[in-house]
């Protein structure tokens, strides 16, 4: 019998987009491109292209936990991120599930799509301050989120430093603050800061883009090195060159910029 590659696991519990360029379809083909067996737990259904997110469905709390169960019991992920969480119900069913063997977990805590659209109902942000940051090895906000989480502006890299250590110490995880929104700057500039180390994570800016997508991405490229045994530091440096790469080198689908995200 042939000699089979054995993949470790991962799991995304996030949104589908019906675009497939966010959400659950990103996450998938990520793990699918770092040789990792993606499994999922879909939140909502999202009726959406990279223009717009035109409607959102919910699933029932007690369905999501069904995949939970299901999954966990015959695939247990190695690591396991979270997106599009949406409601306070569904972010409870995540904070109060537990996992074989306590996988570290990546918060990508999304609250608005690129187009603008609300992606997590306002009653739910205090939920996942509360029950599901704590709980995580790693949140990934961008700036807006942080902003949200911080109630303070962050316009430079020094503000990208300050918040990340506010974030820690609130928090007690690792946080990876997303600096592509930050204005003025040449290089695309992300602050890793887990208490111990930090890593100011420096890229060329792709100009003339314009995608969405690349936090789902990035926190499922991040993952993905998780599952297959990399240190918290060692993932997120591997990341940003993953997320680089397929801003780099990009493709279009009709007239939209999509993430090319295969090796």
């Amino acid at each position: 019998m042939p000699h089979r590659e054995l993949w470790p696991i991962a799991l995304t519990i996030a949104g589908s987009d019906s675009g497939g360029g966010a959400g659950i379809q990103a996450d998938l083909k990520t793990f699918a491109a770092l040789r990792v067996h993606g499994t999922s737990a879909i939140t909502c259904i999202t009726a959406q292209n990279p223009r717009e997110v035109r409607a959102v469905q919910a699933v029932r709390p007690s369905i999501l936990r069904a995949q939970l169960e299901a999954v966990c019991a015959e695939l247990p992920p190695r690591a396991v991120k979270t997106g599009m969480l949406y409601s306070a119900s569904l972010i409870r069913q995540v904070a109060r599930f537990r996992f074989p063997e306590a996988p570290p977990l990546v918060v990508d805590p999304v609250m608005v799509a690129t187009s603008g659209a609300p992606l997590l109902h306002p009653r739910a942000l205090r939920a996942l301050v509360r029950l599901l940051l704590p709980r995580a090895a790693l949140i990934t906000p961008n700036i807006p989120e942080a902003e949200l989480l911080l109630q303070a502006p962050l316009r430079s890299v020094d503000d990208l430093r300050a918040g990340a250590r506010t974030l820690h110490r609130r928090f007690g995880c690792a946080v990876l603050l997303k600096g592509g929104h930050l204005r003025g700057v040449s290089q695309a500039v992300d602050l890793y800061y887990d208490g111990r180390t930090e890593l100011l994570l420096l890229a060329p800016r792709v100009r003339n883009l314009h995608t969405h997508g690349t936090g789902c991405t990035y926190a499922a490229a991040i993952t993905a090195h998780l599952a297959r045994g990399l240190t918290l530091p060692r993932a997120v440096a591997a990341a940003k060159q993953f997320i680089t790469r397929a801003l780099a080198r990009s493709y279009r689908a009709a007239h939209h910029d999509v993430l090319r995200v295969a090796l």
